[in-house]
């Protein structure tokens, strides 16, 4: 793969391999050594880096110079943003160090893109170990806060706590930090006292909670910082360009082969919590519709009436400990729901079980829509994920599963029950196997190109369908949301160049990057190497597909999506390739819009979600959090009163008839319409779904992502293990068992909708045309 005339055969490879699919990882935390046991003043270690660093380092500076997509040099200005991102990595929230402290550390802003190519980390030891110092006393003083009594604070004042500090200024003086750490605990002392906790209970639990953020500190090596730093450093080149230590590397083989049983959670640390980055289509947490992306864990508890263990602060390895288990066991877990805004939790039940490979493949069903009078049939096709057996297809078993294949037959039954048009249901799907995206156009069409992609050396390779077969040539509609990235926006992409299906729906991801992972003599490096583009020339990177018709949005575009990541890289466009329309959509588009709006307009469910939206983002964008007890009590209900009204009016709206409290709404059946991020008062913040190359994205923190238990019952036929195919991502459909009693999915209902008014359009302007041939 190092040589050149073999970059375009391991490209390729590395596409089949990382083209989608979520990125499961647990990055490195307990048993690297400590390389020094001098001592500062405070009496915590001073940690300095490990020997190996040092060429490790240089290997990592050799292969982003060389190797990554975009040309970067390694030079002052980089180096300071390596600077601050390193800063803001260690401190997001402002919360520990002093003005005085970012001060003495300015020698160092231009210093350290030449101590990188040395292999001198040493800058980064002596920040963190002002860092850790500091994080060690803020600890301490917050514990001795707590001894005191939480009957020590005043909720009848009129105090606001700052939640995303982000922008804010450096403290000052540490008197400024003393105000912020106080108003903290009194936000945790309050969130404890309204859900009916008592006093002596609230003092134990956060006593317990900060002695194990400080017990969890002290344990930091040299390991640990060693990633977060070079992470900062590959963060200047694109949010998918990551270092993984060998503790890293080690998970992420293990993730990779998902052989393990749990409830099918991809999480993440943010801070002192445990964030659900995704769930894997299918799984425990998925089916139980209890657990939701953005969703932060709190609290563990084994069995159906085991103790919850409070989570807040603990590493992330210990947390997916606790959660991982036995198949058909329970799991308890306290949970901060993603529109939380005032940190309240609830505890969610989970079976541990394993993800069976058939749950993961495409699936059909028919649905009977009235449109125009009459009732018609629509065939809709769920894919989850785009999925090839490659063991299978490298034996030459010419029965190999794949999406391609069980989609074949999905739509030659469809069509034998006489269906008036295809929905493909491509919502929630993160990608997959590059091949699969090809091969699945393919269907749809007789020949032609599919997807480009640009290397490095700005070559152009065009993958091309070119099996003249195609399997149904009928009108048909694409459904998209914010999390379909990668091999579903490449699918997405090229039927809307082909003008061969309407795309409706939300604005995809926008994850058009490939990646490869380098192997280092410390660690692996997982670094952008290529970028996908349309047949039109236009990247799919950043900007993902545009929708023809938009659909009220199910995730906030400013939380969720590529362009919400630090530093991504742009869209862009290169040449068109040689392609001819295999439909005539485009014509019929702002006479398809004309009449869904028309529609839309007086849908409940429509309504529900434009307003669910609107205010989500208009509570995202708000800082501050009262401490008053009064307001905090006012401010709920007032919430309330909105969701209640709003449910109430989609309710009458459906013919259904109102509830007097949201709490009797099944819960079972009902998850966040609309995901959001709301911040801690750590001011963690952000949703990037773990996506990858693979399709997708991550946050890198302290301990980056880690998956809750995947597991297959035959890990040989399993396609995730060979190719990264998995997508840990939520997804809105139910297993079977359940689906028949549920009602239609209103966007699923619309898009057949569409298709129908798009067959009533042709047959119109097909009538036109023989009249005015007749004349």
């Amino acid at each position: 793969m190092k040589m050149k005339n073999l970059f375009r055969s391991s490209l390729l490879v590395s596409l089949s391999i990382f083209s989608a699919g979520i990125l499961n990882v647990a990055l490195a935390t307990t048993t690297a050594e400590i390389a020094t046991s001098n001592h500062n003043t405070e009496g915590t270690a001073a940690l300095a880096p490990l020997p190996e660093h040092t060429n490790t380092t240089r290997h990592i500076v050799d292969a982003l110079s060389s190797r990554h997509y975009v040309d970067t040099v390694l030079n002052d200005d980089l180096s300071s943003k390596i600077f601050d991102g390193y800063i803001d990595g260690l401190d997001p929230s402002r919360s520990y160090f002093l003005a005085s402290d970012i001060a003495g550390f300015e020698h160092l802003r231009f210093e350290l893109d030449n101590a990188l190519r040395r292999g001198d980390v040493s800058p980064a030891f002596e920040i963190f170990n002002t860092y850790h110092e500091r994080v060690v006393t803020r600890f301490g003083k917050v514990i001795a806060n707590i001894e005191l009594g939480v009957d020590q604070f005043d909720f009848t004042v009129d105090e606001k706590l700052i939640l995303d500090r982000a922008e804010e200024p450096w403290a000052l003086t540490e008197a400024e930090l003393d105000d912020l750490w106080r108003k903290r605990v009194k936000h945790d002392v309050l969130n404890l006292r309204l859900a009916d906790k008592e006093p002596e209970k609230t003092q134990e639990l956060l006593l317990k909670r900060y002695e194990n953020r400080l017990s969890r500190t002290i344990q930091t090596n040299s390991e640990d910082i060693y990633q977060i730093y070079m992470n900062a450093f590959t963060k200047t080149y694109d949010p998918h360009t990551q270092y993984f230590s060998p503790r890293t590397s080690e998970n992420f083989n293990i993730n990779m082969s998902l052989s393990l049983e749990g409830i099918g959670a991809v999480l993440q640390r943010e801070d002192e919590h445990t964030r659900v980055v995704s769930l894997v289509t299918k799984g425990p947490a998925d089916k139980s519709k209890s657990l939701f992306p953005d969703d932060k864990i709190i609290g563990v508890g084994q069995g159906p009436e085991g103790d919850i263990v409070d989570v807040v602060g603990w590493r992330l390895d210990e947390v997916v400990e606790l959660i991982r288990g036995k198949k058909d066991t329970v799991v308890r877990l306290d949970v901060i729901p993603a529109e939380a805004k005032d940190s309240s939790s609830k505890v969610i039940e989970i079976t541990r079980n394993t993800v069976k490979l058939e749950e993961q493949s495409a699936k059909s069903e028919i649905i009977e829509v009235e449109h125009f009078g009459a009732i018609q049939k629509i065939g809709v096709i769920d894919i989850p994920t785009f999925y090839i057996d490659f063991k299978a297809l490298q034996q030459g078993d010419k029965n190999y599963k794949s999406t391609t294949s069980d989609v074949r037959k999905l739509l030659v039954d469809l069509k034998g029950q006489g269906v008036e048009g295809i929905v493909i249901d491509l919502r929630n799907n993160g990608g997959g196997s590059l091949q699969e995206a090809k091969t699945l156009t393919g269907l749809f069409i007789d020949r032609g190109p599919t997807v480009q992609i640009r290397s490095k050396s700005n070559r152009v390779d065009i993958l091309n369908d070119r099996d003249i077969r195609t399997i149904y040539d009928g009108p048909m509609a694409v459904l998209v949301n914010r999390l379909s990235a990668s091999a579903s926006e490449i699918f997405a992409g090229a039927l809307q160049d082909y003008e061969r299906a309407v795309v409706v729906g939300s604005q995809t991801f926008g994850k058009g990057t490939v990646q490869s992972l380098i192997p280092l003599d410390r660690g692996q490096l997982k670094l952008t190497q290529a970028k996908f583009y349309r047949i039109s020339g236009e990247s799919t990177q950043h900007k993902g597909i545009v929708p023809d018709i938009a659909f009220p949005a199910n995730f906030d575009p400013e939380q969720i999506g590529e362009s919400t990541l630090d530093s991504p890289l742009p869209w862009d466009h290169i040449k068109p390739t040689s392609y001819r329309a295999k439909g005539a959509v485009n014509p019929l588009l702002a006479d398809l819009q004309s009449m869904h709006d028309k529609r839309a307009l007086l849908d409940p469910e429509f309504i529900y979600l434009r307003d669910a939206l609107a205010y989500r983002q208009v509570r995202s964008n708000e800082n501050t959090i009262s401490l008053n007890e009064q307001a905090r009590v006012r401010d709920k209900d007032n919430a309330d009163t909105f969701w209640l009204t709003l449910e109430n009016t989609k309710r009458l709206g459906l013919g259904l008839d109102p509830v007097a409290s949201l709490d009797d709404l099944d819960n079972d059946d009902e998850g966040p319409v609309v995901a959001s991020v709301e911040q801690t008062p750590d001011g963690a913040a952000g949703l990037s779904p773990a996506t990858t190359e693979d399709a997708s994205t991550e946050t890198e923190s302290l301990l980056g992502n880690e998956i809750v238990g995947v597991g297959f019952d035959d890990d040989s036929n399993n396609p995730a293990k060979k190719s990264g195919d998995l997508d840990n991502v939520h997804h809105g459909i139910s297993d079977d068992a359940a689906e028949e009693d549920e009602e239609p999915d209103p966007f699923l209902v619309e898009t057949s909708k569409i298709v129908l008014d798009m067959i009533g359009l042709e047959k119109r302007t097909a009538n036109k045309f023989t009249k005015e041939q007749r004349i």
